[in-house]
């Protein structure tokens, strides 16, 4: 009895590991907040060229409201990095996507109540927002790992930047 029982145990245990490492990527690998700022893993996921030690990097400091970055890495590889700004005035954002900083691969303008960009390899969303940092609020998203001629992830880009942007933007406190 005690050799059955021990039998049906390792294969309970074999077949356990065998239906856990055939279901599809883990939502658990990929965090559902990102930089302060609570998303679905399932509009991260699709950004991400690979979930293998993702930990975030970031500098962002909502309260003092200075621009800086925040990443997140995967092994070596930054795989997704995010742009927090503010400043006093709007900018440009077509320029913004052109410029060394910013760099998004041909970026077009999307209907969505913020002013957006959207490219192959990120986007770009601003509202007014004052704060200690000024009266307008920028975000970058910037996927480096994404080849420059690659249109596959632009509507999941879009998808993302529909629910992270408004939800960052709620956690800045912005003022009138």
């Amino acid at each position: 009895m005690k050799k059955s029982l021990r039998a049906f145990l390792g294969w309970s245990a074999l077949a356990q590991c065998v239906v856990s490492s055939c279901a599809g990527p883990a939502d658990h690998a990929v965090p559902g907040q990102i930089c302060g700022t609570s998303v679905s893993s399932r509009l991260t996921r699709p950004l991400l060229t690979s979930t293998d030690d993702l930990r975030e990097f970031s500098r962002v400091d909502r309260t003092e409201a200075v621009t800086a970055p925040c990443m997140l890495q995967s092994g070596e590889h930054a795989v997704l990095g995010l742009r927090f700004a503010w400043d006093d005035a709007p900018t440009d954002l077509a320029y913004l996507a052109g410029s060394r900083v910013s760099r998004i691969a041909e970026p077009r303008t999307v209907p969505f109540p913020f002013k957006t960009i959207v490219g192959n390899d990120g986007a770009i969303s601003q509202t007014p927002c004052k704060t200690n940092g000024g009266r307008y609020f920028t975000l970058t998203l910037q996927l480096p790992q994404v080849r420059l001629g690659d249109r596959s992830r632009r509507e999941d880009i879009e998808a993302f930047m529909r629910a992270y942007f408004p939800a960052t933007v709620a956690t800045l406190g912005c003022g009138t």
